[in-house]
């Protein structure tokens, strides 16, 4: 089963990603934890996308396609904007990173989803989580 939404790049529309989780934990009857891990994660996603990619741009839309398999729940976010090369973004957790404000949606995603890969410059990620 295939579900999306697409919305425009409004920080408040952040409730319909979380609307989106909730209906697919219920459908899928998941559990606390991996729940929490998809919403956290989908949530980064769409929040890099909304602000680093699209710029607030309310004429730009984000996108959150959702695929079921057997063994893994995929989560695709696909923003408009002018992408990023995802290997260069700095850790974090290092000595001069650790104060800096921003930096920790991809760290998060990485360390919540079981996988994460990014497309199309930077502009579509997908974060893929097992079935438990």
């Amino acid at each position: 089963m295939n579900t999306e939404i697409s919305f425009p790049s409004k920080i408040e529309n952040i409730t319909l990603v979380e609307k989106f989780i909730d209906d697919i934990s219920v459908e899928y009857k998941l559990g606390t934890e991996i729940y929490g891990n998809i919403l956290v994660a989908i949530i980064e996603a769409v929040n890099n996308a909304i602000l680093h990619g699209n710029k607030f741009d309310p004429r730009k839309t984000v996108k959150v396609i959702f695929y079921n398999d057997i063994q893994m729940l995929s989560f695709k976010v696909f923003d408009q904007g002018p992408g990023f090369d995802s290997t260069s973004i700095p850790d974090p957790t290092t000595a001069e990173n650790i104060e800096n404000p921003h930096g920790r949606g991809i760290f998060l995603m990485r360390h919540l989803a079981d996988e994460v890969n990014f497309y199309d410059k930077g502009r579509e990620v997908e974060l893929k989580f097992k079935r438990c």
